[in-house]
């Protein structure tokens, strides 16, 4: 496995919106009279996409920043430690980039400032300048808490290695039968800390017709009684998505869960092979993810006007281009008028090499949903974690 994507693994647009003056105080907060050191806690990967921005901000507005201190967890550990802190009243993160499963532990146990509306006059065009399904995102997921940073349709998709797989399933059934048939050569992560892991789970009520795809409670029977069937015939489920790409890539398993990043970044890095191919079952419906940036409370006035003003900077169009990639969050900017062509030259060349022409007809011809909201995603987990992953150990 590349030290690229062992980072990722460790781990989900303000046009010609001018940077805000030290001048300008909104919501009673004012600029620091010298500058400080922030610290970014990564929990979902978005620093692969968009450390080149953070830094092009610091290197903007010296007299706000001193230093930007990058550090990363999986997500699953970003609940307690925030908690610890906030309950020892020492906050020392001061920004969480996180997909939707940080952003829900820690809207579950109260740990994010809300932003908006309160701050709005801070984030001048936010709404206006967001993509349709992003700011859906936003709005649904965020719920003015976490403000969407990075998008993408996501999955769930299946790829596979053809050598080894000939005709793969087309329905949830033949997924089934395929698995019943290959026992231990199918595998996904656990959803609380996989992007193509969650989707598949919240994707399997639209394949299956469950009763309410956005209830795992009370109308995803189905669906449970797909994932308990599948159970036996997966070894196991890696804590990360990176485990089941370098598997593919290796030989372990003949195929996988992924999502357009997962399927164009391993391939550009050379863990899995550029033959692999992807394919989506009956039924099929997008089940869109983003990044997030969420301000745990704790931080100090000063430092959260500093960090509104990273915020407004990371949606500008140029900043966004950067998001691109190489095909990690495919397409990844989540603000308007940002084409490909504002990448950076090696994006534009990823992208043209191991990109899929696919991809477009799947994202205009097929519905996009958006995930369960925070609660219902934390207890979707919970489930999860109870009637499949407790029955499975390595």
């Amino acid at each position: 496995m590349t030290d690229r994507l062992r980072r990722r693994t460790l781990l989900g647009g303000l046009a010609g919106a001018p940077l805000l003056s030290a001048a300008a105080g909104a919501q009673g907060l004012s600029f620091p009279k010298s500058p400080l050191q922030v610290s970014i806690l990564d929990v979902g990967g978005a620093l692969a996409l968009m450390q080149a921005a953070f830094d092009a901000y610091a290197k903007a507005r010296p007299d706000l920043v001193s230093r930007l201190v990058y550090t990363k967890a999986p997500a699953p550990e970003l609940g307690a430690k925030l908690k610890a802190q906030q309950n020892a009243g020492r906050v020392d993160i001061d920004m969480v980039l996180t997909g939707s499963d940080g952003l829900a532990a820690g809207l579950e146990q109260g740990s994010w400032i809300q932003l908006l509306p309160a701050h709005a006059s801070r984030l001048p065009g936010l709404e206006e300048n967001y993509e349709p399904a992003a700011l859906n995102l936003h709005r649904a997921q965020g719920q003015g808490y976490g403000v969407v940073i990075n998008y993408y349709p996501s999955g769930p998709l299946l790829e596979y290695l053809p050598e080894r797989v000939a005709t793969p399933p087309a329905t949830a059934e033949e997924l089934l039968a395929w698995a019943k048939a290959h026992p231990n050569r199918f595998m996904y992560a656990r959803p609380a800390n996989s992007g193509p892991g969650r989707t598949f789970m919240m994707g399997l009520p639209y394949l299956l017709g469950d009763t309410d795809p956005k209830d795992p409670e009370r109308g995803w029977e189905k669906t449970w009684a797909y994932l308990e069937a599948l159970n036996p015939l997966i070894e196991y489920y890696p804590a990360g998505t990176g485990a089941t790409m370098k598997e593919l890539g290796e030989g372990s398993r003949d195929m996988i869960v992924s999502t357009t990043g997962w399927d164009i970044n391993p391939r550009v890095l050379g863990v899995v092979p550029k033959e692999a191919r992807i394919a989506t079952l009956k039924g099929f419906h997008w089940v869109s993810d983003a990044f997030f940036i969420c301000i745990p409370k704790g931080v100090s006035d000063e430092k959260l006007a500093v960090l509104l003003d990273l915020i407004g900077f990371l949606l500008k169009p140029e900043q966004q281009a950067v998001s691109y990639d190489e095909g990690y969050l495919y397409p990844g900017p989540a603000v308007k008028n940002v084409p490909l062509s504002m990448a950076p030259k090696k994006s534009q060349d990823a992208i043209a090499e191991f990109g899929r022409p696919e991809y477009a007809a799947l994202i205009r011809d097929n519905p996009i949903e958006l995930p369960l909201t925070p609660e219902k995603m934390v207890r979707a987990f919970r489930i999860w974690d109870e009637r499949i992953g407790s029955k499975k150990g390595r």
